[in-house]
């Protein structure tokens, strides 16, 4: 346990950044070794389908050594090992060659097809990426893709700018007149070289990632992201104001009927919301279940919030390689014990009396899907042999972490939950007998409702999203986390106020069904979040193959169904605190 506690330290010191390269505050004199490490290639369309460096056949130098990556690099698909170029600090090369090789015919099909999917490379110098392609596709205006001619770039620019003793900036460009032709199925004779090239330059060492930040902040991309906010924002505005005048006006006349004199309301008939005030508090369906769901909403609230603080406070800055995915798994494991606390005192105060079944309900709801969906991709990651496939290793840590600290947390949750004994606040009695629900239109049934739950929050986000899945499922790279988190405070409101006014509306028709209604119509979001996956793989994207598209939508599957538990959660606790509200404000018998 001490050994696992200590893990966990290690974890999360290296998610808020603490736990850095070694080369990263290196000083260097003139002819030092400046660690450059090759990283990965692939399909530049395909972000999740990457491969070792060298599982192309590059000339692979003498004692290649791999890097240790720390746990959320491995996460990540990176892979380093020492890259065969030699750039030792302030000594300038010219077209140095550093390997001659006979590309057999197997090596050039290899290359080939290589090009053809645009594959691009990535390395690490001193902790600063450089990125490259590794050829070309030389299309000539020819319509007939069996013309075109397939190059192999054999001579690598490299451009470094220092400050001192400190490396600033590295650059990297393929020299397009120094190519090998890979047209042809045949041996050929390739010559690598590379030249490299220093300049000073005033930059501080502290300001060296500021152009990374800053690719998301350029003017035109500001002006897009503010035009989302005010949509955002107009959003919440029409909807506030429509509770304000309309929900607001109709409840106002609703208490002034009610809060008559007490002989003048016992000769009113008793409709709308009123007339069921004895069974708009029995507990729903399902209530383990829905206690559980409840749970894991509450909890992901929760990561997502504290995901957010390290963000805002610079922790996520770009290419903090791995730094994003250690603190989801640090944080959600230890947010274990507020889904069952959460889970198993809600389900206590529904009266039920399964509690230890209620909490494996809680562990596996969220976990579950996640852990099936790992298992596939996983498995095509291994028969693609990419390096999104996890290590033995690193699967045991998982595996250890969720034995270890989240099972116990989640289980230690639970009892506090149970012992909390709280009860569950009814402003009226409820009946022993439910009343029959009048038929409904069928806009009122539970689909229509979920439909116009769920497109207003998404239209105060989509033009967000765009941003994000273009940094997830691309190569661009998010750094405005303070405008994302106001988009997300816009998103809770809004998905506050459309439930309450859909649960207004559902009571007012004599149906006393909203627990899980508010729940479903809360979350539905996340179906219009599942839905624009699709828009955005077959108009915004040019991503194809069956790992990418299993990769993306299998992902997207589960994080859109995080998203559903937690904005259902939002959902139901906004409307319960109005129904506890509009009840209380009259008398009921």
């Amino acid at each position: 346990m001490k050994m696992l506690l200590l893990l966990l330290g290690a974890l999360i010191l290296s998610s808020v950044g603490y736990v850095r390269s070694d080369a990263s505050d290196h000083r260097y004199k003139e002819g030092d070794i400046v660690p450059l490490y090759a990283n990965k290639v692939g399909p530049f369309h395909n972000p999740s389908e990457t491969y070792r460096y060298f599982d192309l056949p590059f000339c692979v130098p003498e004692g290649v050594k791999e890097k240790k990556e720390a746990f959320g690099e491995v996460l990540n698909g990176d892979r380093l090992v020492s890259a065969p170029y030699k750039l030792n600090f302030r000594d300038e090369k010219d077209s140095e060659v550093y390997c001659k090789k006979k590309l057999s015919k197997e090596e050039v099909k290899k290359f080939r097809q290589a090009v053809e999917k645009d594959y691009y490379f990535q390395m690490y110098y001193d902790d600063l990426p450089i990125w490259g392609f590794i050829g070309k596709v030389d299309k000539e205006i020819k319509s007939d893709p069996s013309e075109y001619k397939y190059f192999l770039y054999k001579h690598i620019e490299f451009e470094i700018l220092y400050n001192n003793d400190r490396v600033i900036e590295i650059s990297a460009r393929m020299d397009p007149h120094s190519l090998v032709d890979l047209t042809e199925d045949k041996e050929v004779d390739a010559e690598f070289m590379y030249t490299v090239k220093w300049k000073e330059t005033e930059t501080p060492f502290e300001k060296r990632m500021d152009k990374y930040s800053m690719s998301s902040s350029l003017p035109h991309h500001l002006e897009i992201h503010w035009f989302s906010i005010i949509n955002s924002c107009v959003t919440v505005l029409l909807l506030t104001g429509f509770l304000a005048t309309i929900l607001m006006r109709v409840l106002k006349n609703d208490f002034t009927k009610y809060a008559q004199d007490e002989e003048a309301a016992d000769d009113l008939e008793e409709t709308g919301w009123k007339y069921i005030h004895g069974d708009v508090f029995r507990f729903p369906t399902h209530n383990s279940l829905f206690a559980a769901s409840l749970g894991s909403g509450t909890q992901l609230f929760t990561l997502t919030i504290f995901i957010f603080m390290l963000a805002l406070v610079g922790v996520f800055y770009p290419y903090n390689r791995g730094a994003l995915f250690t603190a989801l798994v640090v944080i959600y494991a230890l947010t274990s014990g507020i889904a069952g606390y959460t889970s198993a005192s809600f389900y206590c105060q529904l009266e039920g009396k399964s509690w230890v079944r209620n909490l494996l309900l809680t562990g596996c709801l969220f976990c579950g899907p996640l852990l099936l969906t790992f298992c596939f991709l996983n498995t095509v990651a291994i028969t693609y042999t990419a390096t999104a496939a996890l290590p033995f290793g690193t699967i045991v840590v998982i595996v250890l972490i969720w034995t270890l600290v989240t099972s116990p947390l989640l289980v230690l949750g639970g009892i506090a939950g149970k012992n909390s004994k709280a009860e569950f606040q009814a402003p009226c009695r409820t009946t022993k007998y439910p009343r029959e629900i009048p038929p409904l239109p069928w806009y009122r049934s539970a689909v229509p409702q979920m439909a116009m739950a769920g497109f207003l929050p998404f239209s105060a986000i989509y033009i967000e999203l765009y941003y994000i899945f273009a940094s997830v499922w691309g190569h661009r790279i998010y750094t405005i986390y303070s405008i994302l988190f106001i988009v997300f405070i816009i998103l809770i409101i809004v998905t506050a106020f459309i439930t309450i006014a859909l649960t207004y509306f559902q009571l007012a028709a004599e149906d006393h069904q909203w627990w899980w209604r508010s729940f479903l119509c809360g979350g539905s979001t996340g179906l219009f979040i599942y839905a624009y996956c699709l828009y955005y793989y077959y108009a915004r994207s040019d991503m194809s193959g069956f790992m990418q598209t299993s990769f993306f939508f299998g992902y997207m599957a589960c994080i859109c169904y995080g998203f559903f538990l937690m904005l259902g959660t939002v959902g139901f606790r906004a409307a319960l605190f109005f129904v506890r509200h509009i009840y209380r404000s009259i008398k009921c018998e």
